[in-house]
């Protein structure tokens, strides 16, 4: 578990196992993160980032034993810490080579792109898929104008 020691504010949300549950974590994240005060920016990076995890759980993994999945989230020196953990699916979550015209498979790689930081824990049936986003918009901006 990435664990955000003294952080400045934290939340957690568990949402049922369904499709609807995209815009009901990126809402509530959203609204958290703008509350604290997190620049514009950064909060559309970081709910962009949540989407694609949250997503990848839903369709690739099972449910929690409530038919949930745990969203997860922490502010401290400068960054935000994302994790969302599922009942772990087939096969381990990893990056995927994926041609132009491919349909799917981009979201993990929209995390690592958008991310300081990301990864995968297993912990008996739950994965955890978590990632880290620097809170400074200006990092935020460069990495933007390099794609």
């Amino acid at each position: 578990m990435l664990v955000v020691p003294d952080a400045v504010g934290t939340g957690e949300i568990s949402v049922p196992h369904d499709s609807a549950s995209v815009r009901e974590a990126r809402s509530r994240v959203q609204d958290d993160l703008a509350r604290r005060g997190v620049d514009d920016d950064v909060v559309d990076v970081s709910v962009l980032v949540l989407s694609e995890m949250v997503s990848n759980a839903l369709k690739h993994a099972r449910p929690l034993p409530d038919g949930k999945v745990r969203v997860s989230w922490a502010l401290e020196d400068g960054r935000l810490a994302l994790q969302v953990t599922d009942g772990g699916g087939v096969t381990r979550p990893r990056l995927q080579q994926q041609s132009a015209t491919s349909a799917g498979g981009r979201g993990l790689g929209v995390v690592r792109r958008l991310s300081a930081d990301w990864g995968v824990r297993e912990q008996g049936p739950e994965t955890t898929v978590w990632a880290v986003i620097d809170l400074d918009a200006r990092t935020v901006r460069r990495s933007s104008d390099r794609s």
